[in-house]
């Protein structure tokens, strides 16, 4: 973009103009392929230099010149240059008032350019110029290279629609047109349906707010559906179309590689049957040979008969020995047929173990990955029967804490209440005390009622004790029997004081000392049995201490416990990835395998039938040379007949020969 911005600095200042500072700034930091001046006022100038520029920039795919408030010479320029380029993709020219000139300039654009597939004129008004529009139209329904149109808020009427229905009846290459918000009505609405019939490439048409009734924004849906279905079938169809034409591609060349290995063998065979038919011809030609020399023989030593009949006896051998070898070639080629038919047996054998195997090692890799799958439900279990008792472990321990602090907050509360009992004993032992010092003589029927309360607020506190005793067990029993002990004595104390009254006031005095030195000793046990209360109680904390650490520690195993689960799902969720992984290689290579099997029974069938046809072949050379032989053995057989008409036509003249010299006379008859 940086070559570019210097670009358009040099033609605004080569027309004599100067480039405006916001266009140098938004051109500063755009995208590669991207030319985005959205908002900006352009001026005539800036049109013009850009207009320059897009003839030749061949790296831009996008302009998006959206509210740039062109005017018409500006937006003419532009679309000028636009013209001649050839790589710009999608052009946005949103919101810039395009009427008439700006309309008819598009129409000039879309007959030249053929590179735009997205076109953007969302909120112009080429609408309301009927004329210009009609150009627009014109233009749009010879183009071959648009693909999405935006034509909202452009105040298109009925007549406008009717330009688009009759461009679109042309148009073979518009697959999105959106017309919202325009003034459309019924008749155009109409004209659109009526044209859509004839339109197989259009699948998204958009009238929403354009005064279209139902029925036909119905229609105008169910002709999209149908457009988008027809394409939908068309791409499947070139998609099939693609592969099937890959497959037929790959047939001809397997048909091909087959074909130059027919001709191979082809040429192979024709080479050998010249080399056994040069070999036969040799063997002919000696066979000929050795005819001519027995004629040479015969004809030059009509004596010689014995040594024509040998040689006539050797070459019987020699015919037979050539009987025996067609013979021994008829049982190689026998044989051979058998090794070849043993042989394709045995690879038919091993490829039927092959897949046998194959499908038991597939059985045995799913029984395993149901094992595995068992092992994971049955690892998921356990840790839910897990999780299950520690989440009752830790609702047993948080009741236990609860009771725990519970016991403790009411042993406390007894304790303070004991505390205050025991201050309120002494309080009233202090005040009885005062009172009988001071008021012996006078009051002795309130020291009566005095120790009658006394020995209530003891029994009180007897009953306090035996209750705080009876949860505290080890210190209860004893602290009863004290308690016991001191009614015992207050009880007799008072009968004692009963009886002696008056008489015995000294020892009433000293029975009271010796009783308040009892409760005393009441306290002081009464702290005991406090401080033992709080040594329990902090027993009870180190214990709920001890439970409180045990509860972490159960808690630490629980994360331990489930970070483990989470790395053993894991571990096994990867191992039956890998063990999928595996499988499908193991799958792909007996699909490969079935292939290559596959490939392996048509090779076997071609080179079974190629061998059939040259045991064909072979068969009717070797019926050739069996009648060759046959044809031989008849000149033969002939040439035998002439040389014993001649032997005999010899014979016959020796003998006249013989009988009719002078030596017949003398020689005896026979």
């Amino acid at each position: 973009m940086e070559e570019f911005r210097h670009s358009y600095s040099r033609l605004c200042k080569e027309s004599g103009a100067e480039p405006q500072e916001t266009v140098l700034q938004q051109l500063q930091g755009l995208p590669r392929g991207r030319l985005d001046l959205a908002t900006q006022s352009l001026t005539v100038d800036t049109c013009r230099a850009l207009g320059e520029l897009l003839q030749k920039e061949a790296l831009l795919t996008e302009l998006i010149l959206s509210d740039c408030m062109l005017s018409e010479e500006g937006a003419t320029l532009l679309l000028q240059g636009l013209c001649a380029n050839t790589v710009v993709r999608f052009l946005d020219l949103k919101g810039n008032n395009l009427r008439a000139a700006g309309a008819e300039a598009l129409g000039q654009l879309l007959r030249q350019n053929k590179s735009i597939q997205s076109l953007t004129l969302e909120w112009n008004n080429m609408g309301a110029w009927e004329d210009a529009f009609a150009t627009f139209c014109r233009a749009l329904a010879g183009n071959g290279a648009l693909r999405q149109l935006d034509l909202r808020n452009n105040q298109i009427s009925h007549k406008g629609a009717e330009e688009l229905a009759l461009a679109l009846t042309r148009n073979a290459s518009l697959q999105q047109l959106d017309l919202r918000w325009n003034d459309i009505g019924l008749l155009g609405g109409r004209a659109l349906v009526n044209c859509l019939p004839r339109n197989k490439t259009l699948w998204r048409l958009e009238l929403a707010g354009n005064n279209v009734p139902g029925d036909i924004l119905r229609a105008v849906e169910q002709a999209m559906d149908h457009n988008r279905d027809r394409q939908t079938t068309f791409r499947e169809n070139q998609a099939r179309t693609h592969v099937l034409s890959k497959e037929v591609q790959h047939l001809q060349e397997e048909k091909s590689k087959q074909f130059l290995d027919l001709m191979e063998t082809i040429e192979k065979q024709r080479k050998e049957m010249a080399r056994s038919s040069r070999a036969s011809a040799i063997r002919v030609g000696q066979l000929q040979e050795a005819l001519n020399e027995r004629h040479s023989i015969i004809n030059a030593l009509k004596a010689k008969l014995q040594m024509a009949e040998a040689a006539l006896a050797l070459s019987e051998q020699k015919a037979q020995g050539l009987g025996e070898l067609l013979a021994a070639a008829e049982q190689e080629q026998r044989s051979l047929a058998q090794r070849q038919a043993k042989e394709h047996r045995l690879e038919q054998q091993e490829a039927a173990e092959r897949e046998a195997k194959l499908l038991r090692d597939l059985s045995a890799a799913n029984e395993k990955t149901l094992l595995l799958r068992n092992q994971v439900d049955e690892l998921e279990r356990k840790v839910g029967s897990q999780q299950e008792q520690l989440f009752l472990a830790r609702q047993e321990l948080t009741n236990t804490a609860a009771e725990l602090k519970t016991r403790a907050i009411q042993a406390e509360e007894h304790l303070e209440l004991e505390k205050k009992r025991s201050r309120q004993n002494l309080e009233d032992l202090e005040r009885l005390r005062a009172k009988e010092v001071e008021h012996l003589t006078r009051r002795l029927e309130e020291s009566e009622r005095a120790m009658q309360e006394r020995v209530q607020r003891l029994e009180a506190s007897r009953l306090s004790l035996e209750e705080e005793l009876s949860r505290v067990k080890a210190a209860a029993l004893s602290e009863r029997g004290q308690a016991e002990e001191e009614l015992i004595k207050a009880k007799n104390q008072v009968r004692l004081e009963e009886q002696q009254r008056l008489a015995h006031l000294e020892e009433k005095l000293r029975l009271l000392a010796q009783a308040r030195d009892e409760a005393q000793s009441a306290c002081v046990q009464q702290r005991q049995t406090v401080a033992e209360a709080q040594a329990q109680a902090g027993q009870l904390g180190l214990r709920v201490e001890g439970l409180r650490r045990r509860l972490q520690e159960l808690q630490q195993e629980l994360s331990n416990k489930d970070q483990e689960k989470v790395a053993e799902v894991t571990r096994v969720r990867v191992e039956l990835q890998e063990q999928n992984g595996r499988l499908q290689a193991e799958l792909t290579a007996q699909e490969a395998l079935r292939e290559k099997a596959a490939a392996l029974e048509r090779q076997l069938k071609v080179i079974t039938g190629d061998h059939r046809e040259a045991l064909l072949d072979r068969e009717s050379e070797n019926a050739s040379l069996r009648e060759k032989l046959r044809l031989k053995e008849a000149e033969i057989a002939r040439i035998r007949e002439e040389e014993a008409q001649r032997a005999s036509f010899l014979q016959n003249a020796v003998l006249a020969y013989v009988q009719g010299s002078p030596l017949r006379a003398m020689s005896p008859q026979k």
